[in-house]
C-alpha cells in the first residue's frame, strides 16, 4: 500500500529542494494533496490486471472484437511526468470474448504506474493473450509525453506511438485492417 507519510515527508523535502517553503500558505497542504493523489495515480499497483479478464462470454469464432480510442495518462518512469494518449486494442477470440469494459479496464491498471510506454503496450497484450484465447492480438498505443514537450526537446506537437502484435495480427494484412478500423 502507499505509504502517505512518507510521501508527505518527500514532498516537503521537495518544495524546500526548489526553494519554497513549505509552510508558506498556499503549499501547506500541497504534501498531503500528493499523498491523496498518488493514492489514485498509482492504483494499478495495487489490482490484479488479469481478474478483468476472467469474466467472458460464449462467442463464435473469427470475429474481430476492437475497443479504440480507450483515453489513458500515466506518469513515466524517467522522469514521473505524466503521458496522456489513446490506446486500441483488437483481437480475434476462438471460443469466448471478454466484456469491453475489460479493455478499458485493462489499459488502466497498467496505465496507473510509473511505466514506459513501450512496456505498458506489451503488457497490455501479454495479459490480453495470456488469459483470452485468442488467433491474435494487437494493441497500439499513441501518447504525448510532457517529458518531450515540457523539457528537454520541448516538441509540442511530438507524438509516440508503439505497437505489440501476436498470432495473425503479425501479418500486413490484419495490421492494415486494424488501422482501418481504427481510423474509421
Amino acid at each position: 500500500m502507499i505509504d502517505k507519510e512518507k510521501i508527505k515527508k518527500s514532498v516537503r523535502l521537495y518544495l524546500e529542494g526548489i526553494g519554497e517553503n513549505p509552510d508558506r500558505k498556499g503549499l501547506v497542504e500541497t504534501p498531503s494533496r500528493v499523498a491523496r493523489m498518488a493514492e489514485e495515480l498509482f492504483a494499478g499497483y495495487h489490482e490484479d490486471e488479469c481478474k478483468h479478464l476472467g469474466k467472458q462470454f460464449e462467442a463464435q469464432p473469427g470475429v474481430i472484437v476492437m475497443e479504440k480510442d480507450i483515453d489513458f495518462h500515466s506518469l513515466c518512469e524517467h522522469h514521473l511526468l505524466p503521458y496522456i494518449g489513446k490506446a486500441h486494442i483488437a483481437y480475434i477470440p476462438l471460443e469466448k470474448v471478454v466484456g469491453l469494459s475489460k479493455l478499458s479496464r485493462l489499459v488502466e491498471v497498467y496505465s496507473r504506474r510509473l511505466q514506459i510506454q513501450e512496456n505498458m503496450t506489451n503488457q497490455i497484450i501479454n495479459a490480453l493473450i495470456n488469459n483470452v484465447k485468442c488467433e491474435g492480438a494487437m494493441v497500439v498505443i499513441e501518447a504525448i509525453h510532457t517529458c518531450v514537450t515540457m523539457r528537454g526537446i520541448k516538441k509540442n506537437q511530438s507524438k509516440t506511438v508503439t505497437m505489440a502484435t501476436h498470432g495473425v495480427f503479425c501479418q500486413p494484412s490484419f495490421q492494415n485492417l486494424f488501422f482501418q478500423m481504427k481510423n474509421e
